[in-house]
């Protein structure tokens, strides 16, 4: 019997095993939880697939996500970003990168870890929504809202409504597994 699965994670063996694997799964390690503000962050205006494929790329270019280093980037890094074909060489949004990483760390110094403070948005639990077609998964909510909104008074870029849903999508706040897809909660 074949598994049943969100119809967008179809296309091929990465999008199952990213849905399979990660898609949806709560994550709270402040490491994981930067790579995917990375990763959604040059995402905006491209598709997610785009995305995956480049991931080992980034993770290379982008010091394996680490933010204290990723901190730490002049504008000599900046110009190799920028020459990097196997990534997103979109110079706003390698800057928003370096700044993002910058504000990460405020927040942890703030919060004690990030992951303390973009949870608490949601309580400290996903929310579980109950999607019976694609078209029932909305692209932003009122959470997301107020995380943008939030994230853009403390100096982040790039990371709007849409792109802080598909953030929390990615990192398991919400679960919007359709309600017949095996990864379902």
């Amino acid at each position: 019997m074949e598994l049943k699965r969100c119809p967008w994670s179809e296309k091929d063996e990465l999008y199952r095993t990213y849905h399979d694997e990660e898609w949806g799964k709560p994550v709270y390690e402040d490491n994981i939880i930067f790579e995917f503000l990375v990763l959604e962050s040059f995402q905006a205006g491209l598709s997610w697939y785009t995305i995956l494929k480049k991931r080992e790329n980034f993770r290379k270019a982008f010091d394996d996500f680490d933010y204290r280093n990723i901190a730490l980037y002049d504008e000599t890094k900046v110009a190799g970003l920028m020459s990097d074909a196997g990534i997103v060489r979109n110079r706003l949004k390698i800057l928003a990168t370096v700044n993002n990483a910058r504000r990460f760390l405020e927040v942890q110094q703030e919060f004690g870890s990030f992951s303390e403070y973009i949870w608490d948005f949601v309580d400290g639990t996903p929310l579980i929504n109950r999607p019976v077609t694609t078209a029932d998964v909305p692209a932003t909510s009122a959470v997301s809202d107020a995380l943008a909104k939030d994230l853009k008074k403390r100096g982040f870029k790039f990371l709007g409504s849409t792109v802080m849903y598909a953030h929390m999508q990615a990192t398991g706040m919400v679960d919007d597994h359709l309600v017949d897809c095996h990864c379902k909660k």
